[in-house]
């Protein structure tokens, strides 16, 4: 466990798989076609867990959107807080990164992402093998259980738990 202080931060919390989630999703890229769209230079993509039927998950939907390239879609952030996205400089160097209502309160994160990029390709590649690798995806979510349970309250460490688990997985993805 970490020493960090996350007070404020709210706790890793998984639930079963919603299937109101994809609808939830498509609703959401509705409103962020039209704000995004002179940066857009690509899809809006669902992806993490709540992409996965079946997969427990953070009650969260990740978004995924291609734009060119960050320096192009700078100005994306201040059409973004127009509809309710939080900016925060998380990962700065490889996405604009969202959430959505608040850093403590989150139903949303939005990654604006440069299409073709190492992240954008390897996101998609993990959110395809766990769609079709039951077995993969049930070894997913018996990690998380337990990273879930170490890191309650250190988001950031959950999530870079489950990194070396997610490197695996794409470099046999994309060989």
């Amino acid at each position: 466990m970490t020493t960090k202080d996350h007070s404020g931060e709210a706790a890793v919390e998984l639930m079963p798989y919603d299937p109101s989630w994809p609808s939830l999703f498509d609703q959401e890229r509705a409103v962020l076609e039209p704000a995004l769209a002179p940066w857009l230079a690509g899809p809006i993509e669902h992806v993490g867990s709540t992409a996965v039927p079946g997969l427990i998950a953070k009650p969260v939907i990740d978004i995924m959107a291609a734009v060119e390239s960050l320096d192009a879609s700078r100005a994306s952030i201040f059409a973004v807080a127009e509809i309710g996205y939080v900016y925060f400089p998380y990962r700065p160097d490889v996405m604009h990164w969202f959430c959505k209502p608040s850093p403590a309160i989150r139903t949303h994160h939005l990654h604006l992402v440069p299409i073709g990029s190492r992240l954008w390709t390897e996101r998609l590649a993990f959110r395809d093998v766990l769609r079709r690798d039951s077995s993969t995806a049930a070894d997913y979510a018996t990690l998380k259980q337990r990273l879930a349970k170490q890191y309650k309250f250190d988001r950031e460490g959950y999530t870079d738990a489950k990194a070396p688990f997610i490197r695996r997985v794409v470099a046999l993805a994309l060989g």
